[in-house]
């Protein structure tokens, strides 16, 4: 029997995620103000995985208000290098910044997962993986993002995993559902619990 939930998030990915694993999901977008949250996190001085953890919970718990009976699963991943949150670009300037800044480096990729009903957490996880970047010239990096569509680009990060985004690493470590936003194996375990 495929288990229903509710995704508080408007990611293509993660639905798609979900659905490979017959995980049937509907979705509605939390609407959350996510640059708001991060930047008042940030003044207390909070970690990324904190961060990640925070925007997870607060999406999860706003949709699980609105519908109580459901299980609602919100989900967030940011990029911690070396203690600096990395957001989304907003821009393709910004993108191109982020690139150079994680250029040569490695960094760290966080998703975490929130599970909640009757607008309280019932349950949460969060995994990350180590990534090394490859140390590419400008012009790489420009070619790169020229191949990446804008509706990608601001949807999913600077690099999508599961296509051209392999490219741009010399060592990946950890679990690729992760890195697309979903630590699916852990979310699929609870979930055959709940039943």
């Amino acid at each position: 029997m495929k288990i229903k939930i509710i995704l508080a998030s408007s990611s293509g990915v993660r639905k798609e995620i979900l659905e490979k694993n017959d995980i049937d999901c509907e979705v509605f977008a939390p609407n959350v103000d996510e640059d708001e949250v991060k930047k008042s996190l940030l003044k207390e001085k909070c970690s990324p995985l904190t961060i990640s953890k925070n925007l997870a919970e607060l999406k999860s718990t706003k949709i699980s208000n609105k519908l109580p009976e459901k299980i609602v699963l919100g989900a967030d991943s940011v990029i911690d290098l070396n203690g600096e949150l990395i957001s989304k670009p907003k821009t393709r300037e910004e993108a191109l910044n982020i690139l150079k800044k994680l250029n040569g480096q490695k960094h760290q990729l966080i998703s975490s997962v929130c599970i909640s009903k009757n607008g309280s957490m019932i349950w949460n996880f969060t995994d990350s993986s180590n990534l090394i970047m490859k140390q590419l010239n400008l012009d790489e990096i420009k070619l790169y993002l020229k191949k990446i569509k804008d509706k990608e680009l601001f949807a999913y990060g600077v690099y999508q995993i599961e296509s051209d985004g392999r490219s741009l690493f010399s060592k990946i470590e950890g679990d690729e559902n992760t890195i697309m936003g979903l630590p699916v194996k852990q979310i699929k375990e609870y979930l055959k619990n709940l039943k």
